[in-house]
């Protein structure tokens, strides 16, 4: 055990043993099994792909999760987005991403068709939970796949509303309190940025992601895709 992992142990998330932030018996409970999903009607989609029916000129194009959302991951999840701030956890967190996201054809197929003309854009955090939290989680996933993606990272978005929490409410709830949060910088031309990977941790009924590609669209990107960590 090094220095650091004397002063600071490490202990995994799920059964608090000594040694790793995941054991290897909790990381056995780790599921990659995500289902396709239509981000705007939430119901089943083969390939990843917003149904033809369900498709506007702003609405996002498809989504890929990499991890399914169940107790092992809600727990690496919240202990690095809140106390105690275990932001080493990033490591783990973007090779898990990673791997979910490479074992998906569909996204392969999607990254490849895109190559060269697509960009990581992480999901931002309002100003004042940025003071709180010193740092944003979906930015930082998405610095870690810059590099294994082989895409640049760019923060085209800003939040402009304060919104409350998303969890505990009604899909109707969401998308009204996510309603106006985001806006492109004034001084960004997304001419050059045809094709925008949106990366957030966790994807529970899509309204965040909807409203953030609507914004994008609206500024001339072409295509929009979500990428998340976990799908609740």
């Amino acid at each position: 055990m090094d220095f650091l992992n004397l002063i600071f142990p490490k202990y995994c998330v799920g059964c608090k043993k000594l040694g790793r932030y995941l054991c290897d018996k909790c990381f056995s409970y780790l599921s990659f099994d995500t289902q396709g999903i239509c981000v705007v009607c939430n119901h089943a989609s083969t390939n990843n792909l917003t149904h033809p029916g369900c498709k506007t000129k702003y609405t996002i194009d498809g989504i890929f999760s990499s991890l399914s959302y169940n107790p092992i991951v809600k727990k690496l999840i919240y202990n690095f987005k809140y106390r105690p701030y275990l932001s080493d956890l990033k490591k783990l967190l973007i090779d898990l991403f990673f791997e979910g996201l490479i074992q998906r054809e569909e996204f392969y197929n999607t990254n490849q068709y895109l190559k060269g003309k697509s960009v990581l854009v992480p999901i931002p955090l309002h100003v004042s939970k940025m003071r709180i939290r010193g740092y944003n989680q979906s930015e930082i996933l998405a610095k870690g796949l810059e590099g294994k993606l082989n895409l640049k990272k760019y923060d085209f978005l800003k939040r402009i509303k304060k919104t409350v929490s998303q969890a505990g409410l009604s899909q109707k709830e969401r998308r009204k309190n996510i309603s106006g949060a985001f806006a492109v910088f004034s001084d960004i031309s997304l001419d050059r940025y045809p094709n925008i990977f949106l990366v957030d941790d966790i994807f529970t009924t899509g309204s965040t992601l909807n409203e953030a590609a609507k914004v994008l669209k609206r500024a001339g990107v072409k295509s929009v895709w979500g990428l998340t960590l976990a799908r609740d």
